[in-house]
């Protein structure tokens, strides 16, 4: 009996490593979701506010939301860590659709690399690169 609770054991955190990659799935894609629907607010939800960049972040989105319909696009590429902090990059695309005053559209792709901490039971992204990525169209 013992020899299959020890061989459970490397399994069964096999199993959290996978829930916990979900869960950092499902943060940025509902962050991405979010930045689709123009909902600054809730986009930076997914963020730590302590985050290096935080408000930088805040005023890029602010502002790339504020000049038109923008579609926030994801595919995951690479995740790893374990239940507690994952490291993970994503193929993200931004198209903007700009108002009537300005011509044409916007489409920018780029890795975006997201740090994420469990912090008080939630998933946080305490680290994005670039966050030049969500800069206003200039």
């Amino acid at each position: 009996m013992t020899r299959r609770v020890l061989l459970m054991i490397p399994f069964a955190a096999c199993c959290r490593a996978a829930d916990a990659s979900q869960e950092v799935l499902d943060l940025v894609a509902d962050a991405a979701a979010s930045l689709s629907a123009g909902n600054v607010s809730l986009f930076l939800k997914a963020f730590d506010p302590a985050m290096a960049g935080y408000a930088k972040l805040r005023e890029n989105v602010t502002g790339l939301v504020a000049q038109g319909d923008v579609q926030s696009l994801i595919e995951p590429m690479e995740d790893e860590g374990d239940g507690r902090r994952r490291v993970a990059q994503f193929d993200w695309t931004l198209l903007l659709e700009r108002g009537q005053e300005s011509t044409g559209s916007l489409r920018r792709q780029q890795v975006v690399k997201c740090t994420v901490e469990k912090q008080g039971g939630k998933w946080r992204i305490v680290a994005l690169e670039p966050i030049a990525f969500f800069a206003p169209a200039s």
